[in-house]
């Protein structure tokens, strides 16, 4: 009986352990499971890390040593050294920091991972075990919603989103004999932003949200990415050569960039990747590029080739040329009632005035002089091209001209180009950008580093606004 007992005991004994361990088993695998739950909800893609995230690595943020300073030896976070003169890896070099990052992260856990939350503020989520300081006061800066966004398996999207309702209209000038940029608000007419460190700054393009700024460096022979919202310049894209003004296409995979260096190219520059994909060969040194207002094509003119370039969007590929007898400048774009474009005016070396160019028949059909000084007046001979920087309205029925030799803005009338009238503006403007309602010139005045605000069709000169040295090109954006 004793021993029935005990043999009973035994037995019950075992499935106890057995139970037990079973128990832990399944524990342990449901554990398993939870942890790894993210990473299978996740997965990390290399080339948003290698366009997105490394950069934030190399940005030097106010009063912060920058991540690169102490990531490259001497923690156990280690990322590859930088070739010299370089601020970027090369791509072995991002593979083996893409693994290096990853371990630090738990896949589509962000608000968890290592990376994220050692350098983020105690206040905001984040712990305080981070020798480096904490670069992030929020979960709310752009640059932790941008590793926020990689640890949750975000790629590289094929197109950029669309702007938002909530966005403000900006005006971005450029100072090309300075090192900042200036953002003014055309409600107030005040300087409420700047952009610095980026040295002779040329042309510039926004993507279609506004998230980004793209500036041409003509410094370092670089495009700058300025980031939307902080204004900090978050990466440089090595340019082929020597760059002038740049264009955006309407989805905003591509920035357009004039090299201006013989035998003449235009660099594309994938977004993306934020890459330079390739370069278009174009007759003569580059001047401008423009993406005409249906998107479809990009235009390249030529000072040295005196020369239009008339390329396709979809196809990268010269669709045709046109050959004047002067240099090619700045350019505006007329469209027909359908959005395709119908006429273009193209600014010429040493004319004060304007070419009237047929976008179908490929012909110059009129060439404008604009009108002379009056009595009393003198011409400003120093500066630019004599009429350098024109515009649109969104409605299409102004054409705005600028006049470095008369120091003004003169207005035509679409489709008929009957003079309206001028303004006086500062001395020597050199470009033009207008609101998207059509009611408001902004033009840069290289010679009085001012911006001259005009009232369209009032003809008149609203206020100035004073901005950087020798401020030339210029654009309208929405920024978030």
């Amino acid at each position: 009986m004793a021993r029935t007992l005990m043999a009973a005991a035994g037995t019950l004994a075992a499935l106890l352990v057995t139970a037990l361990v079973s128990s832990e088993r399944v524990s342990g695998q449901a554990a398993a499971t939870a942890a790894g739950a993210g990473a299978a909800a996740a997965t990390l893609d290399f080339d948003y890390f290698k366009a997105r995230v490394q950069p934030i690595f190399t940005t030097k943020r106010d009063g912060n040593a920058r991540c690169v300073s102490c990531h490259v030896e001497g923690t156990p976070m280690r990322l590859q050294p930088l070739m010299d003169g370089s601020e970027t890896w090369s791509d072995d070099a991002a593979r083996k920091n893409f693994a290096v990052i990853s371990s630090r992260v738990i896949p589509g856990k962000p608000e968890i991972s290592k990376l994220l939350i050692h350098p983020l503020a105690p206040a905001a989520g984040g712990d305080p075990h981070h020798d480096g300081g904490k670069h992030w006061t929020s979960k709310d800066d752009p640059e932790w919603q941008t590793l926020a966004a990689w640890v949750r398996g975000e790629t590289l999207r094929p197109a950029a989103p669309r702007a938002s309702a909530s966005g403000k209209v900006r005006i971005i000038q450029t100072n090309s004999a300075g090192d900042n940029v200036h953002i003014i608000d055309p409600v107030t007419n005040t300087v409420v932003g700047q952009v610095n460190g980026i040295e002779v700054g040329h042309g510039a393009a926004a993507a279609p949200d506004g998230s980004r700024l793209y500036v041409s460096n003509e410094a370092e022979s670089t495009l700058d990415v300025v980031d939307g919202k902080t204004l900090r310049v978050i990466s440089h894209v090595k340019l082929s050569g020597h760059p002038n003004n740049i264009s955006a296409s309407k989805d905003g995979r591509r920035v357009y960039v004039a090299i201006r260096k013989e035998p003449g190219v235009v660099d594309v520059v994938d977004t993306a990747s934020m890459t330079l994909a390739k370069s278009i060969p174009i007759k003569g040194a580059v001047h401008n590029t423009y993406v005409t207002p249906d998107g479809k094509y990009m235009v390249a003119g030529s000072i040295v080739g005196k020369s239009v370039t008339v390329v396709d969007v979809a196809t990268e590929q010269k669709v045709w040329e046109k050959e004047f007898d002067l240099g090619v400048r700045p350019m505006a774009f007329e469209q027909n009632p359908d959005g395709s474009t119908s006429r273009i005016f193209v600014q010429l070396s040493d004319l004060n005035g304007f070419a009237v160019l047929d976008f179908k028949t490929r012909q110059e059909t009129a060439r404008i002089n604009l009108p002379k000084l009056g009595p009393g007046k003198k011409e400003v001979q120093e500066g630019g091209n004599a009429s350098h920087g024109m515009a649109v309205t969104s409605d299409n029925k102004v054409l705005v001209v600028n006049s470095r030799l008369n120091s003004a803005v003169y207005m035509y009338s679409l489709p008929d180009l009957k003079l309206l009238g001028s303004v006086d503006v500062g001395r020597s403007p050199d470009w033009v950008t207008l609101t998207p309602d059509g009611k408001r010139a902004y033009v840069a005045n290289a010679g009085s580093n001012n911006v001259s605000v005009v009232d369209i069709q009032g003809l008149r000169e609203v206020t100035k606004i004073a901005v950087g040295q020798v401020p030339k090109r210029n654009i309208t954006a929405v920024m978030p």
